[in-house]
């Protein structure tokens, strides 16, 4: 059985950090490519940044330089540190392994 459980949420102000984290089980998780979504009230759900087996990273323009992902593979885990945290950044976090499983997500409000 696949599961993605996704932790680290909550309210934060302004400029404010925050570490996301999903730990999984029932995959092979180090040949997954992993990513993270996110989908803020009435918008659609958009990918916020990817992280290959190899570790390569990618990340939407909207959180380049403030967000940063990453992977342990002996923990099955991926991470997502945020820095710098706008209003804009509110949403649900999801965590995707391989475009196919995804996470229950975990509320992020930034707000002061």
């Amino acid at each position: 059985q696949v599961q993605l459980v996704e932790s680290g949420g909550g309210l934060v102000q302004p400029g404010g950090s925050l570490r996301l984290s999903c730990a999984t089980s029932g995959i092979i998780f180090s040949i997954y490519v992993m990513h993270w979504y996110r989908q803020a009230p009435g918008k659609q759900r958009e990918l916020v940044a990817t992280i290959t087996s190899g570790g390569g990273t990618n990340y939407a323009d909207s959180v380049k330089g403030r967000f940063t992902i990453s992977r342990a593979n002996p923990k099955n885990t991926v991470y997502l540190q945020m820095n710098s945290l706008k209003s804009e950044d509110t949403a649900v976090y999801y965590c995707n392994a391989g475009r196919i499983y995804w996470g229950q997500g975990t509320q992020v409000t930034v707000s002061s």
